[in-house]
């Protein structure tokens, strides 16, 4: 009630002219946008129309994007949850003993193969002192045939004029 009795304060102090300027002022401002708005809205119908157009097959290829790439993993997502969260015990799943077997099996051959590599070195070693010691036996004999042993019958000497 203090609102309406504000207003008609205001009203009568207004003189009438201005109230009749503020009216005309209006009128003309009205008249100009009156165009405008209608360009405006043609043109706003017209930009949501080319927005249709073009989202129309996004959304398509969206929608079926997830029908058939996302939903299948959310499904399977989902179920796998499930499984987890089920209150009844798990059955153990039998295992086939084939790959353990192969795993003792490669651990085996692999520690056979370490033993004879182990073995061919050790032997390979042997082999090279004993002919290093053969080798070193022959440089021996060598430098003692080599040595002068006296002087010579027939009265040459061993040594060049």
């Amino acid at each position: 009630m203090s609102l309406n009795l504000r207003r008609r304060r205001v009203e009568m102090v207004l003189p009438q002219t201005w109230q009749g300027r503020m009216k005309a002022q209006a009128i003309r401002a009205a008249d100009r946008a009156g165009p405008m708005a209608s360009s405006a809205r043609e043109n706003a119908y017209a930009r949501i129309q080319d927005a249709r157009v073009w989202a129309a097959p996004k959304l398509k290829h969206a929608a079926r994007s997830v029908e058939y790439q996302l939903a299948p993993r959310v499904s399977m997502m989902l179920e796998e949850a499930s499984r987890r969260v089920d209150p009844t015990p798990m059955q153990m799943r039998t295992r086939s003993s084939w790959p353990t077997m192969v795993l003792f099996g490669g651990m085996a051959l692999g520690a056979i193969g370490f033993m004879m590599y182990r073995r061919n070195a050790q032997h390979w070693a042997e082999v090279m002192r004993t002919s290093a010691d053969e080798v070193k036996a022959k440089a021996e004999e060598a430098t003692e045939s080599m040595k002068p042993q006296g002087s010579r019958k027939d009265g040459v000497s061993g040594k060049k004029p």
